[in-house]
């Protein structure tokens, strides 16, 4: 099961990824069509490629965070048995494919990434952290709107 955001009303769907290749998943308020993310091997959060979020770990997390410069990065600090962080996935989705350099969104699993998950006080997910030129320079706790996060990364780019 995947959250599916409605691109028309914003609702968040719960969509069976399997029955989803079988027949086109619709919005159960307004009936839009819904485009359903394609499954990673792994099962977890996409790879950077193709305009995804970017897997970061403790081991990458000063090259592709903090080395990014002045583009701002967009952390979404997340768990796997989290709710609220896979209602937010779709929304991260959306923001790295529309960043265009811009800024860049990454992904940061908690549990298996305890040094960086420490070293910045993550107590509670979901918390998206914004670094801009190798500093933390906003944080949001909690499950936000993709209008929300926008502003905030708007604020910092």
């Amino acid at each position: 099961m995947v959250i599916v955001e409605c691109p028309n009303c914003g609702a968040k769907n719960r969509v069976d990824e399997r029955a989803a290749a079988d027949r086109q998943p619709v919005c159960g308020r307004c009936r839009t069509r819904l485009t359903v993310p394609a499954p990673t091997a792994a099962g977890g959060p996409p790879g950077p490629t193709g305009g995804h979020p970017l897997e970061v770990t403790d081991a990458t997390f000063a090259r592709d965070v903090l080395g990014a410069g002045p583009t701002p990065v967009l952390l979404d600090c997340w768990a796997p048995w989290c709710g609220p962080c896979r209602m937010i996935a779709p929304i991260m989705e959306q923001l790295a494919a529309g960043a265009a350099g811009r800024y860049a969104v990454a992904k940061l699993n908690t549990d298996d990434n305890p040094r960086t998950t420490g070293q910045f006080r993550i107590d509670a997910i979901p918390t998206m952290l914004i670094f801009k030129n190798g500093r933390l320079v906003d944080r949001l706790v909690g499950l936000q709107s993709k209008k929300a996060l926008e502003e905030r990364l708007a604020a910092h780019a």
